[in-house]
């Protein structure tokens, strides 16, 4: 009696394991992962990793799939791929195949590994073919999460504070995040450049910036219920640029704010020598009748110190241009921010200035010198984006 009541209890236990189990536990299909009905939903953003290609070297380990993104037919089933990548009008080459549905959508086994040029990506892959010049265009479709841990080691050293790296995965996040509300439409949210956040898929992924990410998971910065445009920069050198000057976004977090930790940032001062004949050439292939240049002026200067517009006198005419063309054209790695004096000397002009990168949010070396003197990412990121909350996306 004892016994078969036991055995009856171990039976609804083993039942129970089972049940819980299998709820838990994937579908699976030709060994590609299914979601459960109940599974966590999941945030995809896609990048362009490659924009404007001739051809790339595709590797795959496991099992993978092509499938036609138009009609969601699955073209082939195989295992493990190692071949350069190249179009022929309207089709894609790979390996043997003449594939002649475009985008095409690659998928693979969650056991297995997809490189690109040397890098190692999670998540999806979408090939397709440019319009205008035939080229590849590949984007990676990744799961939110997986994408800031590509990111964070190449925006910020994963030796810097932990209380840093997780402002700058919220921040990162929250980028991601406003993109791909505002690119529903387009081929891709970001690209991987830093035009929008570099990123490296996989094979930049490094153990304390993952888990600034897993530490501060889904967290984002709202703005009265929505999503901030959360830009960032390296250096402010001593106040944050207000967005509306640049990109027309005037919200208050964004208006800028007074800055007093990142003065002993490696990139508070800069200084840069050009020839006039350099400036002129990058004008000219920018459009602007820029020949013969003589002289460079500043005409106005916003309250953040950095300048508005300057006023190129050359061969021709008087060229105005605003600061942030003016900085895009030579290159934002020669003019690191607006905020600077500029100087003639006989054939050259000679660049003085303060900060790195356009000024608008998170004052990066600021956030480090913040994170040093003990304040919390969430305290950080309220300083830098005023009346701003950190919620759960």
């Amino acid at each position: 009696m004892v016994s078969a009541m036991i055995r009856k209890i171990r039976l609804i236990i083993l039942a129970i394991i089972i049940l819980v189990l299998g709820a838990r536990l994937p579908d699976r299909q030709a060994g590609f992962s299914v979601l459960a009905a109940s599974a966590e939903a999941v945030s995809y953003v896609r990048v362009a990793i490659i924009q404007d290609a001739v051809s790339l070297n595709l590797k795959i380990n496991g099992s993978y799939e092509f499938i036609d993104s138009q009609t969601n037919k699955i073209i082939c089933r195989e295992k493990n791929l190692n071949t350069t990548v190249t179009t022929d009008k309207n089709s894609i080459l790979i390996a043997d195949k003449n594939l002649k549905a475009p985008p095409l959508l690659i998928k693979i086994d969650d056991r297995g590994s997809v490189v690109i040029n040397g890098r190692i990506f999670r998540g999806d892959i979408s090939l397709g073919i440019k319009n205008d010049n035939g080229h590849l265009l590949a984007i990676n479709q990744i799961d939110l999460e997986d994408y800031i841990k590509g990111i964070l080691y190449h925006e910020v050293s994963h030796y810097w504070p932990q209380e840093a790296l997780k402002a700058q995965a919220v921040v990162c996040r929250t980028y991601a995040a406003y993109q791909m509300q505002e690119s529903k439409l387009k081929s891709y949210d970001v690209t991987s450049d830093i035009y929008s956040q570099v990123y490296g898929g996989k094979t930049s992924e490094r153990y304390r910036t993952s888990l600034a990410v897993d530490d501060t998971r889904g967290e984002v910065i709202m703005y009265q219920d929505k999503l901030v445009p959360a830009y960032f920069h390296a250096t402010c050198g001593g106040h944050t640029e207000d967005a509306n000057l640049l990109w027309k976004i005037d919200i208050v977090p964004l208006k800028g704010v007074s800055c007093g930790f990142c003065q002993d940032s490696p990139h508070f001062h800069w200084h840069n020598v050009l020839t006039l004949a350099e400036i002129a050439e990058k004008l000219i292939r920018a459009g602007y009748k820029a020949k013969g240049i003589s002289n460079i002026t500043v005409l106005g200067r916003d309250s953040s110190g950095r300048i508005t517009d300057l006023e190129i006198s050359a061969q021709e005419k008087k060229i105005n241009i605003s600061a942030k063309d003016f900085r895009n054209i030579i290159g934002p790695n020669v003019i690191r921010s607006a905020n600077f004096q500029v100087s003639i000397v006989e054939h050259d002009a000679i660049f003085e200035g303060i900060g790195w990168g356009h000024g608008v949010g998170l004052c990066q070396w600021g956030a480090y010198f913040m994170a040093k003197q003990g304040y919390g990412y969430r305290k950080i990121l309220q300083y830098y984006y005023p009346q701003t909350d950190v919620k759960t996306f």
